[in-house]
């Protein structure tokens, strides 16, 4: 998956490259930076950021990785957050556009960042996330690297609160809603004594083995490249704004059998800017469905029904809500 959110210690990540968030003396400093320091050996590293003196705001140097389980580590200096008037997008822009070359013309084939400039340096961090996937995005679009944006936790990573909230009422009414319909089907057929669980076991038991097996009567592949199709997409457009790997592709291409995950398959919906109906066809195929009981499907139904399909998008929520991510 060419781009992936994680949370872990960015000195724990085993990659080509790691990209540090440095200050332009290329000093060793708090946060990050220190950490990286720490993690990679502080003397050596030292010695090393010393031989090339200084880098300017926005652009990139590396260094070897020294005890890192990484090849380099690329520096870039992130902008200072003055309010938004001192070009400070712009630089911001140039640090992951700058370090995404360098590693590429280093021959690397995968690379994790932090987000930059959010620490003490102030950038707000929705427009930083913003502004990183953006720049990765644009980058993937021409080439193949496996990209990781790495937080600690999520204070170190955010949506906007206003989203979040959004997000969080559609589930919570979505849930209410179920839970009603159950409670219906469950009066019907059963004492209002019994326990509350068994609401959720009714809730459970709605797709029958009939809906499935006629949902399955045209294999996923071949519907999925019909809507490929239909959509004028190429097999590169298609599993490039998917978030997708292209070995994963070819192997869906090449194997007509092969089904993939439920998140695969919903990726590919995003992507192709499939409509709540079309996504339950092409998730049918597979013998999957959406589910109103499901946070993740719920989530993913949130931005299909306000026809948002950006992934990156809605990945960042998914993360939010500690849900697994679109993709392979």
């Amino acid at each position: 998956m060419p781009l992936q959110i994680v949370r872990n210690d960015l000195t724990k990540m085993t990659t080509d490259v790691i990209v540090n968030a440095a200050n332009s003396s290329l000093k060793m400093g708090g946060g990050v930076c220190g950490s990286i320091f720490r993690a990679a050996g502080p003397k050596q590293l030292q010695e090393a950021c010393d031989r090339i003196g200084r880098c300017a705001v926005g652009e990139a140097v590396h260094t070897d990785g020294f005890a890192l389980d990484a090849k380099y580590i690329i520096h870039t200096v992130g902008p200072v957050w003055e309010g938004g008037g001192r070009n400070e997008e712009i630089l911001l822009r140039n640090c992951y556009r700058h370090s995404l070359e360098l590693a590429m013309g280093l021959g690397c084939a995968s690379i994790a960042f932090p987000l930059i400039s959010t620490g003490i340096f102030g950038y707000p961090k929705e427009p930083a996330l913003r502004v990183a996937t953006e720049e990765i995005d644009a980058f993937l679009d021409e080439y193949d690297m496996d990209v990781y944006l790495v937080v600690l936790d999520k204070q170190s990573f955010g949506i906007s609160q206003k989203l979040y909230e959004s997000i969080e009422s559609f589930i919570n009414e979505q849930e209410a809603a179920v839970l009603e319909q159950a409670a219906d089907r469950y009066r019907k057929h059963r004492s209002l004594e019994s326990p509350m669980h068994e609401l959720r076991e009714v809730l459970e038991s709605q797709i029958s083995l009939e809906e499935l097996l006629e949902d399955l009567d045209e294999p996923f592949s071949q519907r999925l490249f019909r809507f490929i199709d239909a959509r004028g997409m190429t097999d590169a457009e298609t599993y490039k704004k998917a978030n997708l790997d292209k070995k994963l592709f070819s192997k869906i291409r090449n194997s007509p059998g092969y089904t993939p995950k439920k998140k695969t398959i919903l990726a590919f919906a995003i992507a192709l800017e499939l409509d709540l109906d079309e996504t339950e066809e092409l998730l049918g195929t597979a013998g999957y469905r959406l589910s109103n009981s499901h946070k993740f499907d719920l989530i993913v139904r949130y931005f299909i029904e306000r026809e948002q399909y950006n992934i990156f998008e809605i990945n960042e929520a998914l993360f939010a809500f500690d849900e697994s991510l679109l993709g392979s």
